[in-house]
């Protein structure tokens, strides 16, 4: 197999797996960026989509005044392009972070490039749970907190996994896109390694990579989503 990469694929062999720019460098800077980005923009997406549930009008914690703000907060989120929220943020990143570059800095822009997208799946993913069993939750005497762990949480859940899986697989793209203004991982290799330098067949390997992640996310995803509808 190397023998045949080494023949066919001159350039992407060349970079070697170890050092400042070979491919176990790239693939960890990859699942850095899409991990960290996960855990931070999920747990605010998850937030923010939970909070857009229980203050609407219908919900069981309703005020307009929240709920606007949320849905305005998520709605301008998704509509700006991340290369201009790169460049919005880099203040913030800055300040936060230190520097404007590399894979950590890249945390920043990526979290809020994919919380508004996170939190409108959740959003509705929430509210596709039967408002039948809320009620009867509230009609026992369940507090929010009960309705949110025990219903909307635990009835929600097989959904729930559906749209982590959509958003892993959106936050992948993103981090390619990052990568080819600097960030790092996959996505440096595949266009300033590769695809500047003319060098095809590192950017072709670097986009099988990016391919593999994306369809094991998605065989995962969809195994967990199985079983806990089964349960």
């Amino acid at each position: 197999m190397m023998g045949w990469i080494e023949e066919n694929m001159p350039n992407a062999y060349a970079l070697g797996w170890s050092g400042d720019y070979g491919w176990g460098v790239a693939i960890w800077q990859t699942v850095y960026m899409t991990a960290g980005a996960a855990i931070i923009g999920g747990l605010i997406g998850l937030l923010f989509g939970i909070g857009l549930v229980l203050t609407a009008d219908d919900g069981i914690a309703p005020n307009r005044t929240t709920f606007q703000i949320l849905d305005k907060v998520v709605s301008v989120g998704r509509a700006i392009p991340f290369i201009i929220m790169v460049v919005a943020f880099s203040p913030l990143t800055q300040l936060i972070v230190g520097t404007t570059i590399g894979t950590t800095a890249a945390l920043v822009p990526l979290s809020l490039g994919v919380f508004p997208f996170f939190a409108r799946q959740v959003q509705v993913a929430l509210l596709g749970v039967d408002s039948g069993k809320v009620e009867a939750a509230r009609s026992f005497g369940a507090t929010n907190w009960d309705i949110i762990s025990d219903v909307y949480l635990r009835e929600g859940l097989a959904e729930l996994i559906r749209v982590s899986t959509v958003t892993l697989i959106s936050l992948v793209g993103l981090t390619a896109m990052a990568g080819a203004i600097g960030a790092g991982g996959l996505g440096t290799t595949a266009i300033v390694t590769g695809y500047q330098r003319f060098q095809n067949d590192v950017m072709w390997l670097a986009t099988i990579i990016i391919l593999l992640f994306i369809v094991l996310i998605q065989f995962v995803g969809d195994l967990l989503a199985r079983h806990a509808r089964h349960n």
